[in-house]
């Protein structure tokens, strides 16, 4: 069996086929995996563990029954969903950890993050970053109805879509300095994160390496790593 790692799936209510995929492939292959990993993402937009809309729910049952099938199911928040909390997390069955984890996967000590903390270069981002995931500014921003939270959440859709279009696409990926000091300060030579949508395994020298997951808008993506090999696969919507 394999240990299975997905990122970017930007779920929501416009592309069906996609939570469609989702739905089958936790049912096809997640529950027969020794662990899934999702590295963030998971939603285009996640405003509160209260949030009633039924496509949450969907995700979460589905999630639960892998989880009921003995599979560990583990989290690492997204820029995208940084507020799924201990509520979503305990309805899905899943185990919610730090935005910088080191797992032991089948015996190699690797670093898992969503990846958005590598991407330096892009100083307006991480400038709100620091705004969104301060306590204070959840804490108010949770304490709206949903309302106003839902118009919040398009609003900043519509703005990041026109700041990624506007921007260099080489400022948007990972800053090689960033990448070095992740893996000094963990002490561990491989990675593996999301965030910069292009899938690819990069030999870094030294022994290093640094796995990036795909997204899931064209198809789907997931790494599937056992004891001898690890395979970043698509999976065909649909038709």
């Amino acid at each position: 069996m394999s240990t299975l790692f997905i990122s970017d799936l930007h779920l929501d209510d416009h592309r069906p086929a996609v939570t469609a995929l989702f739905c089958e492939w936790l049912q096809r292959e997640a529950k027969q995996a020794d662990a899934l990993y999702i590295l963030g993402d998971l939603f285009e937009a996640y405003i509160g563990d209260d949030d009633d809309a039924p496509l949450i729910a969907t995700v979460a049952d589905a999630l639960r029954e892998v989880a009921d099938a003995g599979v560990p199911v583990s989290f690492v928040h997204g820029n995208r969903d940084f507020l799924v909390g201990p509520a979503f997390a305990q309805r899905a069955g899943m185990t919610l950890l730090p935005e910088s984890s080191v797992v032991d996967l089948h015996g190699t000590p690797t670093l898992l993050l969503h990846g958005d903390t590598l991407c330096l270069d892009d100083v307006a981002y991480q400038r709100i970053r620091v705004q969104l995931r301060h306590p204070d500014w959840q804490r108010q921003f949770l304490a709206q109805p949903l309302a106003a939270r839902r118009a919040f959440a398009a609003q900043a859709r519509a703005e990041s879509a026109k700041h990624t279009g506007a921007m260099d696409l080489a400022i948007m990926d990972v800053t090689a300095s960033a990448v070095e000091a992740a893996l000094d300060a963990t002490g561990v030579r491989r990675m593996i994160h999301g965030h910069t949508h292009r899938p690819a395994v990069h030999e870094l020298g030294d022994q290093r390496q640094r796995i990036v997951l795909g997204d899931w808008y064209e198809h789907g993506s997931v790494l599937r790593v056992d004891p001898h090999d690890l395979r970043l696969a698509t999976l065909p919507l649909p038709a």
